[in-house]
């Protein structure tokens, strides 16, 4: 088995062939899933379960894909796959913008699915063991512990999206050190290419929202011209 039994999916899409197809595959993979057929039966879900990702039907009767992304994300740190008919890179980057982790053009293969859910669980921080000695990085009224793969804010934990995660982690690891862009394409488990290396400047853009008090002039997540960025903490 691919996936794990604890893990919990959420499937939301109107047609219920699809519905049904995605649902009967991912079980066989090992994970336990939950669909629903539209963004308001989603909502009635959300409302008394924790899931571990959504994957979600941009195209719906009603409340569309990327609304109920972006509203979500108001509340909610869950990881988003969405999966739309419209491959456009416009609309791959709108995803994104509502705060999607990542994005699948139909028609796909249900093994492609598979490996980028894989993908996106792999990016969220797993606690960590309390032998564990905890690192803090200070990045001005934020602090981001990188033993545990944690931003807070004074006392509050700030929530980090899947991609968000990965972001910090791989920041962490190295903070003062440039990281180029290739190379955050390839660590987030991204296809290559310049529409890729936007959607991670979108996500960085994302990012910088939750650690700067003025995101439009970064100085703890610094863009170095010509070369990638950098976390330069305290």
């Amino acid at each position: 088995m691919t996936g794990e039994a604890e893990v919990h999916l959420l499937i939301v899409d109107d047609d219920a062939r699809i519905r049904e197809l995605l649902r009967k595959f991912l079980m066989r993979q090992g994970f336990w899933v939950t669909a629903a057929r539209d963004a308001a039966h989603a909502r009635k879900l959300l409302a008394g379960l924790e899931f571990d990702l959504i994957v979600l039907d941009v195209m719906m009767p009603g409340e569309d894909g990327i609304s109920l992304t972006r509203a979500l994300r108001q509340k909610i740190a869950t990881p988003i796959l969405l999966l739309t008919a419209r491959g456009e890179t416009s609309d791959r980057i709108e995803g994104f913008e509502a705060g999607a982790d990542d994005y699948l053009p139909k028609p796909f293969e249900p093994k492609e699915l598979l490996l980028r859910i894989n993908a996106i669980l792999r990016r969220v921080p797993q606690a960590s063991s309390p032998a564990e000695v905890p690192k803090v990085l200070h990045l001005g009224s934020v602090r981001y512990d990188v033993g545990r793969a944690e931003l807070f804010q004074g006392e509050e934990r700030v929530r980090l999206t899947a991609t968000e995660a990965q972001l910090m982690r791989i920041f962490g690891a190295c903070p003062g050190e440039v990281v180029s862009r290739t190379r955050l394409v390839e660590e987030l488990g991204r296809d290559d290419g310049q529409a890729q290396e936007r959607a991670v400047d979108v996500q960085i853009t994302r990012l910088r929202r939750k650690l700067e008090s003025d995101p439009k002039q970064p100085r703890y997540l610094q863009t170095v011209r010509g070369a990638g960025y950098m976390l330069a903490p305290d």
